[in-house]
């Protein structure tokens, strides 16, 4: 059906296109991002207040004046570096400082044909998932133009490669617990984001809707993408850059940066479903110290609660848990607890009375509050879309703060049940389920993180989540939930670490060991030597499944995992530093390879590399056996960071990689801040115990050192160092004493 193009008119710096049926509203902020959308403003989950920039004055013309012969093209609007050319069928070209970008698909859509002789019914049968179309005549669907060599990045941790390009996924927290594989739609989170890399080229689009969504990145037909939302309105931000920096920066001035936490949240975290009693808890802790393995948090799951009772603890098995973390303290170990959204319903329980009393939980469509089961049995759900109740959730953390607990983990907040999944039409106050589900853990997160910031003294919080949303990432930091113990889910790893830090989502990372099946020593070294630099650094196994404990296994691959975490703790202070300038600016801690060198084509699919920062690149061995590998260095000069050999890079190399060596080239001109001494925690890394390991050429760093972990880098808690090489010179100014 033709819609054809009437006229524009300008409000409060918004283009409202008019056409035959309906209205789009174009807004060109200051910074170019340009917003589209059906209806005016912004009214979103992910970009809260303080976050919305400044809309540009918008001119508008017709082709004629604007000079364009296109006569396809009704009206012209520019602003900034954007020129935005608008046609009939609400169909829009984006240009970016004079360069087509951005281009609607105008014909429609090609979809494979089916075969009239496949009876699928019999391959369901024999056990097969079968495709079925699933699109929806009431779906929102956006289409653009596919480049032929355009690569794609982002959405979080969906699985398969780093390039999405040519695959499909859908948008809907999921909890599945079968080990991932390439061909999961779905996983926990759902970012909504993702960057197109040309060859001159790159933007991103953030298309912000919260209803089940398909991401279809030319899977369908090579010529387009598609995003396709099962209701709601179309509502997208087109975001410009010069490469995968200036957009990832871009999107995260409009949803948040990932915050910088307490420098013992980048330490080593030890976690088992379960540890089952707190002389337990306290048994690993003295076990890591007497072998001299690095250690900063012990995680407790659900194990610790009084059946599975949030804000609860079991009197019997953990009987005194704010004298266990005092413990713990004594050997400079932070204790962190596990929180699900399920309340137990249970008449006597101080949570599920207060929460009727207040009409706290969801309700199904009949107007009762709705039940399902999870952990501790039948249980309710609060309704997190309440400002009301996240107070209130948010409130209950001083439960576990007043028994030293350090930092929350939240889990099951798809929110996962286990009476199937929640009906589309359990009502929340923000809406549906249907609208509310991708963004429920999201709200849950808000809550917590709220409630530590508010009861915690004013140290930086720390909450960590499985189901996620676009800006997420201003309230926690995420892992990738229930990976297995085999080889290929090392190589998923790093490739959802990478995705979810261009995400937005920079403190990130997997369970080291796998949290399903059963570990074996190489392949527990293995998994630690690829998260050595990651921001999240957690071994975490399921009950059930063999203990991974480096200590499970033999003197090889305890000398091995030592030497791995005590290389980890050398560089804190550099990932520390990167933390803060992530903050400040976005920009992800772990990158993949293409973020630091986008015109290089040859590192557009490489996953199993990664850089920290810009001048480290770590290459871990994800395959058994393996005592070498092949390694890519983009181009510059590079040096073996064990024995200064120096390679030049845009070229593959043979590393060696023995069992206990992870390999680590560093970049020419590099000044990096490193820990020296006997390191055994963060608490070790003091200003003296500080160095700068220096590479040839010429470069700066500023180094920025924690003094008090109660404040954070706003009110003045740093000494802010810069170091500048100029040839073998090192000098070092400081630029700023902390308090």
């Amino acid at each position: 059906m033709s819609n054809s193009y009437k006229n524009c008119k300008i409000q409060d710096n918004t283009a409202e296109l008019i056409y035959e049926n309906g209205s789009l509203f174009v807004t060109i902020f200051e910074n170019n991002i340009v917003h589209v959308a059906q209806k005016p403003g912004i009214e979103s989950v992910a970009i809260e207040e303080g976050y919305i920039p400044t809309a540009a004055s918008p001119k508008v013309q017709t082709a004629a004046e604007a000079g364009v012969s296109d006569t396809a093209v009704k009206a012209v609007i520019s602003a900034k570096d954007i020129t935005v050319n608008v046609k009939d069928n609400e169909k829009l070209d984006i240009y970016y400082n004079g360069k087509l970008v951005l281009s609607d698909y105008e014909e429609a859509r090609k979809k494979s044909e089916k075969n009239p002789y496949e009876d699928l019914a019999v391959a369901e049968l024999e056990g097969h998932t079968v495709g079925k179309d699933e699109s929806s005549s009431d779906a929102v669907t956006i289409v653009k133009k596919l480049g032929k060599d355009d690569a794609i990045y982002g959405l979080g941790d969906k699985p398969g490669c780093l390039n999405k390009r040519g695959y499909s996924y859908v948008n809907w927290n999921t909890d599945d617990p079968a080990p991932h594989v390439d061909s999961f739609k779905s996983l926990y989170k759902s970012i909504p984001f993702f960057m197109v890399l040309g060859d001159d080229y790159c933007y991103g689009i953030f298309a912000d809707n919260t209803y089940k969504t398909t991401f279809d990145f030319g899977f369908e037909n090579t010529d387009y993408y598609f995003i396709e939302h099962e209701k709601g309105e179309l509502d997208y931000y087109f975001m410009p850059g010069k490469d995968m920096a200036d957009v990832v920066g871009l999107y995260t001035s409009l949803t948040g940066t990932t915050p910088l936490y307490q420098r013992w949240i980048y330490g080593s975290h030890q976690s088992r479903w379960g540890y089952y009693t707190q002389d337990e808890v306290l048994d690993i802790a003295d076990k890591f110290r007497e072998l001299d393995i690095p250690c900063d948090v012990i995680h407790m799951d659900i194990d610790y609660m009084n059946g599975y009772r949030v804000f609860t603890f079991d009197d019997k098995k953990f009987p005194d848990v704010k004298g266990l973390s005092e413990k713990l303290a004594d050997r400079d170990i932070k204790l962190i607890s596990i929180i699900d959204p399920g309340v137990k319903k249970d008449e006597d329980y101080f949570m599920y009375k207060e929460g009727m009393d207040m009409d706290a939980y969801a309700h199904a469509a009949g107007g009762e509050v709705y039940e399902n089961a999870v952990w501790p049995g039948t249980s309710v759900f609060p309704d997190f879309t309440k400002e009301t109740v996240r107070n209130w959730w948010g409130d209950k953390t001083k439960i576990l703060l007043d028994h030293g607990i350090r930092g929350i983990w939240n889990d099951m907040n798809e929110p996962a049940s286990f009476n199937g999944p929640l009906p589309d039409d359990v009502q929340f106050e923000y809406g549906a389920h249907e609208k509310v589900h991708n963004i429920y853990g999201h709200y849950m997160a808000k809550a917590t993180y709220e409630g530590l910031k508010k009861n915690d003294g004013g140290k930086r919080p720390f909450v960590l989540t499985r189901a996620a949303y676009a800006g997420s990432q201003k309230y926690c930091g995420g892992w990738t939930g229930d990976n297995h113990s085999i080889w290929s889910h090392i190589a998923l790893s790093l490739e959802q670490v990478c995705n979810l830090s261009v995400s937005g989502l920079a403190m990130c990372g997997s369970d080291i060991g796998g949290f399903g099946s059963d570990t074996t020593p190489e392949l527990l070294v293995r998994f630690y030597e690829a998260a050595v630099f990651v921001p999240f650094f957690r071994n975490h196994s399921a009950m059930g499944t063999r203990r991974q404990e480096p200590w499970q296994f033999d003197e090889t691959t305890i000398d091995a995992v030592r030497k791995t975490v005590k290389l980890r703790y050398r560089f804190i202070p550099y990932i520390y530093d990167l933390a803060h300038e992530c903050e400040k600016t976005g920009a992800p801690i772990v990158r993949p390879l293409v973020y630091e060198y986008p015109a290089d084509r040859h590192v557009r699919n490489i996953s199993d590399e990664y850089m920290l920062g810009s001048f480290v690149l770590v290459a871990p061995v994800i395959a058994p056996g393996k005592e070498t590998r092949e390694v890519y260095l983009p181009d510059g000069d590079w040096y073996d960071y064990y024995t200064g050999e120096k390679y030049s890079g845009g070229r593959y190399i043979l590393a060696d990689a023995p069992l206990d060596k992870v390999p680590v080239f560093i970049k020419a001109g590099a000044i990096i801040p490193v820990a020296d001494g006997d390191i055994r925690s963060t608490e070790d890394i003091t200003e003296d115990k500080i160095s700068i390991l220096t590479y040839p050429g010429k470069g700066s760093f500023v180094h920025y050192q924690d003094d008090n972990e109660t404040f954070a880098y706003r009110d003045g808690a740093y000494n802010a160092v810069e170091y500048t090489l100029d040839g073998d010179k090192l000098e070092k100014k400081v630029l700023h004493k902390g308090l």
